[in-house]
């Protein structure tokens, strides 16, 4: 019995035993319900095949699928304060920030990055959700002033993709007080003569939307997308009324003039490449227009001395 018990019987178990299979291999869609196989699912760039609805994905997607042959570099963001106020609700901020980015690996809710798009250069900043619900505080604010003066250093556009809860109540007033310095940030921009593309994405909530999230040349949307300032169940708690259907969705906003156009995401890098190649003017006027201003004041300069009176050339 020996051989049964030490031979036979272990290589049975080893064979009828339950494989493990990992937990991620299937992926609930949150609009239909249907199960997804993940290869699938990233090879459609988490886009549900059956309802086309579109999942929330990180700076690292964003970036592969949007620079040419996926390469890029990401630039290293200024260091800010961990935790300015010393701030704790059930636990303290600074183990919520250490749980964020233990989750997400990175160090704050935006990564910044530049290569090429279409061969065409450009600087993309992407807002994840999944760190803190997206929102803005000292960093996010960092994030976007250096990447307009990486823009306006490069001479190339400015894409930012937002996706956000709002400004991060930890750090108070502090998170408040980048609303108008990224809108001067992105002034900046736009007084030398670069295009900056906003793509939001769901969702896009209070003080970003109330801030850099709307003032881009171009307001783009992925399908679907959440963007307001108050969300829809405050609203209808408020006015005690109910709000339209698709009420402060992005069909909705486009219909009613706040976005120029909704995007699918497999149409994202070839509507972006398209209008970077339209607003290219601006970029070789921007670059012209500093290359030619020393010679314009050479120039202006020659003609002021002849056209200058004969006797003052002889006080001269």
């Amino acid at each position: 019995m020996n051989w049964l018990t030490n031979k036979v019987l272990p290589k049975f178990r080893q064979l009828t035993a339950k494989q493990d299979t990992p937990d991620n291999l299937w992926i609930k869609c949150p609009g239909c319900g249907q199960m997804l196989f993940h290869n699938d699912l990233e090879t459609n760039q988490n886009v549900c095949h059956h309802c086309e609805h579109h999942m929330r994905v990180g700076p690292t997607e964003r970036f592969r699928a949007l620079f040419d042959d996926a390469k890029y570099d990401v630039i290293e963001l200024p260091e800010v304060p961990a935790d300015p106020l010393k701030f704790r609700d059930s636990k303290k901020y600074t183990e919520r920030l250490k749980d964020a980015r233990s989750k997400t690996g990175d160090r704050d809710a935006m990564i910044v990055a530049h290569g090429r798009i279409t061969d065409n250069p450009a600087v993309v900043a992407v807002q994840n959700f999944d760190f803190m619900g997206g929102s803005l505080g000292l960093a996010v604010g960092e994030a976007i002033v250096a990447a307009s003066k990486l823009a306006i250093l490069q001479k190339a556009p400015l894409i930012l993709f937002s996706a956000a809860g709002g400004a991060r109540m930890q750090e108070g007033i502090l998170s408040l007080m980048q609303m108008p310095r990224t809108t001067v940030a992105i002034q900046r921009l736009k007084e030398s003569n670069l295009p900056f593309i906003v793509v939001l994405t769901d969702p896009t909530t209070g003080g970003v939307t109330a801030s850099y999230a709307m003032l881009g040349d171009i307001q783009i949307s992925e399908p679907g997308a959440l963007i307001c300032f108050a969300g829809p169940r405050v609203i209808e708690e408020t006015i005690r009324e109910v709000l339209p259907e698709g009420f402060q969705r992005a069909e909705f906003l486009l219909d009613h003039g706040m976005l120029d156009m909704v995007v699918h995401r497999l149409d994202l890098r070839v509507t972006l490449a398209r209008l970077i190649d339209l607003m290219g003017n601006r970029i070789k006027d921007a670059v012209i227009a500093e290359e030619t201003k020393p010679v314009e004041l050479a120039v202006v300069a020659e003609s002021v001395e002849e056209d200058a009176p004969k006797d003052l050339k002889a006080a001269e």
